[in-house]
């Protein structure tokens, strides 16, 4: 088998490696909690960092008028289909379609990566920012406005007597190194087609 057909093949199955390791992780340091309160986000649910983590993240965010994080969203659901297609488009092309091809599949799946993240912005914004007005507890900025409690999407902030940090996890490197092998294969691809 050509270096090209198997470098999409292999670049697409890692991505799999999604529905084994966390995506994302969000984590929250603050003086009270000797251990960090984390969470784990998966691409089908989500999971706490050490036990009851969720559940305290939960209790603490309600005294600011803050959403409970869910049990499931309605990604969990689009989210693992998607992957699963891509996967399958990936090798079907890696299989039976010329180098060409590999590009599409890396440009479709960077956009699909893309339309991701925003909706995880999405998603923090929301909950950061859409707090109960009967909230037991109210914060302004210094303007006056309702503060606001969104986790960074990616780095670390600062809310409060918190340091949130918000990192990717060992399935976006699976992800990152499984898309940049089938960038890869569309330069072997164009080398042996002009040898050929």
């Amino acid at each position: 088998m050509k270096k090209s057909k198997l470098a999409m093949i292999i670049g697409s199955l890692l991505l799999l490696g999604l529905f084994i390791f966390p995506l994302w992780n969000i984590t929250l340091e603050a003086p009270q909690y000797p251990t960090p309160l984390g969470m784990e986000i998966y691409i089908n649910h989500f999971e706490d960092t050490n036990e009851f983590d969720i559940k305290n993240i939960n209790l603490m965010n309600h005294y600011v008028g803050m959403k409970y994080i869910p049990k499931t969203i309605p990604e969990f659901q689009i989210f693992p289909v998607a992957i699963l297609i891509m996967v399958a488009l990936g090798v079907l092309i890696g299989l039976k379609a010329n180098y060409k091809w590999y590009l599409a599949w890396f440009v479709l799946m960077s956009c699909l990566g893309i339309a991701g993240m925003y909706d995880f912005y999405l998603w923090e914004y929301d909950y950061g920012h859409n707090l109960d007005p009967k909230a037991i507890m109210k914060f302004t900025n210094p303007d006056g406005s309702i503060m606001g409690f969104q986790p960074p999407l990616f780095g670390t902030k600062d809310i409060l007597n918190f340091t949130a940090h918000s990192y990717p996890r060992l399935g976006a490197y699976f992800m990152f190194v499984g898309m940049m092998l089938t960038f890869i294969a569309f330069f072997l691809g164009k080398k042996e087609h002009k040898k050929a």
